[in-house]
């Protein structure tokens, strides 16, 4: 069986902590160790803290779109926002060269490449930023979800 959902949220704070509940809790449900469960949900955390902070926009009440999924024995987040996108620069640099800068700005995304197996950054082609990453699963011994 594979789970799939989608969610809108305000581009608000208050948005952060709600969506990485909804995933941890599917992913506890289906039984997913909570460690691979935990560096999902910190990596998502940090994608969602870096839309509302970063993805500024003339419309104060925006929204963001996460998307997410098990497959098999990968899970596969997805979050998109309608902010101004990533520059050219940061689309160019591979994530691991951002940590020999020392600037702050970037240090989420760091976050989500340690805790991801696979990181994609891109510019949405109407407008915006999209995040995609991937982490391969371990089950607990008594997973709803057939491995």
């Amino acid at each position: 069986m594979d789970m799939r959902w989608t969610v809108h949220l305000p581009r608000e704070t208050a948005s952060v902590p709600m969506v990485r509940r909804l995933l941890m809790g599917a992913m506890e449900t289906a039984g997913v160790d909570p460690g691979v469960a935990a560096e999902i949900g910190l990596a998502l955390s940090e994608a969602c803290a870096n839309v509302v902070e970063h993805a500024r926009g003339a419309n104060p009440e925006a929204e963001f779109e996460v998307r997410a999924g098990i497959t098999g024995n990968r899970c596969r987040v997805e979050v998109s926002d309608t902010g101004p996108g990533f520059s050219a620069e940061r689309l160019r640099t591979p994530l691991h060269h951002i940590a020999s800068t020392g600037a702050e700005n970037g240090r989420g995304l760091l976050l989500i490449e340690a805790m991801s197996d696979r990181v994609q950054l891109r510019n949405h082609p109407r407008k915006g930023a999209v995040i995609r990453f991937e982490k391969s699963l371990r089950w607990r011994k008594d997973a709803l979800l057939p491995v």
